[in-house]
């Protein structure tokens, strides 16, 4: 009996995607892509630092290592491009990147200033590339159900909002002279100002009163190093938001939301994100997580999934998925950015700043 010759159905091409930056959060990200991301394919990872490129590629399977990221925007093979470089070549390398055709996610902040950044979505614009901006935490399901539950009013109308990050600590920081100046706005409450806005939907962010200083490491002061900040932010449908940072907290990542309104309050994140608990002699205890990959590793894999599969779509002519309305975009990052530039102001003058004062300047 002779065998039936058959036609087996091609399987999908894979969404290529090129690295830039093998940094700490590239590196993670890149892992997501070769190993939690179905239907993408790190195709490539650029990094001046050739070294840390090479290795990070040897482990995850990757054939093409370039120094410059020049390269992967040249490479026809490529659909899309993660920008996990350090901010300040953000909004250069997403203006390349649209320019190239390449579909772009990039970490957060997208630029330093609304002109650099401005410049690159306009070029995202022209060219029809999609555009994420790693706002993370509208992939993580408390988050996610808590918006949910504001869209259906459980709230009701928002009066009050809060969000806060406080990053793991031992109660010093190490290579606090090396963090770049402003950090604590730029990259890291502009995660707190997207959940605030995505939280209080519909609503612009009008006025910024930031107040910041150096608690965990005083020495640092007179450099300019900030560690902790609390900003008060009003928004255009009269609700009041209050949004914190520390450095150092030593019992782990701790990250909340919340929105408390006419109906009743809505919260999201705790402290403690591990599901084993301790009950002796000495109390309640319980393990919590020390590193942002840690507390939101399906979230970072979610919104990667989330952009392979816009950018499937796009490509193939296929439908979007339908969670592909979580995508943060550039009204997003933007908004986000204006926010944290209002609230550096804010700082220097020591006065409130209104948020549309700074998006024009």
């Amino acid at each position: 009996m002779a065998y039936i010759s058959q036609h087996p159905t091609a399987a999908p091409v894979p969404v290529r995607i090129g690295l830039i930056g093998s940094g700490w959060m590239g590196a993670f990200h890149a892992e997501s892509i070769a190993r939690r991301v179905p239907g993408a394919d790190l195709a490539a990872i650029a990094d001046p630092n050739i070294e840390s490129a090479q290795n990070l590629a040897l482990e995850l399977g990757t054939s093409k290592v370039t120094a410059s990221a020049d390269d992967i925007f040249a490479d026809p093979e490529i659909d899309a491009v993660i920008i996990a470089s350090p901010a300040r070549f953000h909004s250069t390398l997403v203006a390349q990147a649209a320019a190239a055709g390449k579909h772009v996610f990039c970490e957060k902040p997208a630029g330093q200033s609304l002109a650099d950044l401005d410049a690159a979505l306009a070029a995202v614009d022209q060219t029809g590339v999609l555009f994420q901006i790693g706002f993370n935490r509208r992939y993580a399901n408390d988050f996610q159900a808590a918006k949910k539950d504001l869209a259906a009013g459980a709230a009701g109308t928002p009066q009050l909002l809060r969000s806060l990050t406080r990053d793991p600590g031992t109660g010093s920081i190490p290579n606090a002279a090396r963090i770049p100046a402003w950090t604590i706005f730029l990259e890291t409450l502009i995660h707190d100002f997207d959940t605030l806005n995505w939280f209080n939907e519909g609503a612009e962010p009008v006025e910024v009163y930031a107040v910041a200083d150096a608690l965990v490491e005083p020495s640092l002061r007179e450099q300019g190093f900030l560690d902790t900040a609390v900003v008060t932010i009003r928004y255009s449908n009269g609700a009041i938001a209050v949004a914190e940072a520390n450095f150092s907290a030593l019992y782990g990542y701790d990250v909340r939301g919340e929105v408390f309104g006419s109906k009743g309050m809505v919260q999201a994140g705790r402290a403690t994100e591990t599901t084993a608990r301790r009950y002796t002699s000495e109390g309640l205890s319980a393990d919590t997580p020390r590193l942002n990959v840690e507390l939101f590793r399906q979230a970072y894999t979610d919104e990667l999934v989330d952009f392979a599969a816009a950018v499937r779509a796009k490509r193939d002519g296929g439908p979007s998925p339908s969670d592909v309305t979580l995508t943060p975009g550039a009204a997003d990052a933007r908004r986000a950015l204006a926010m944290a530039l209002a609230c550096i102001e804010s700082v220097k003058r020591g006065a409130p700043v209104a948020v549309t004062e700074r998006a024009a300047l």
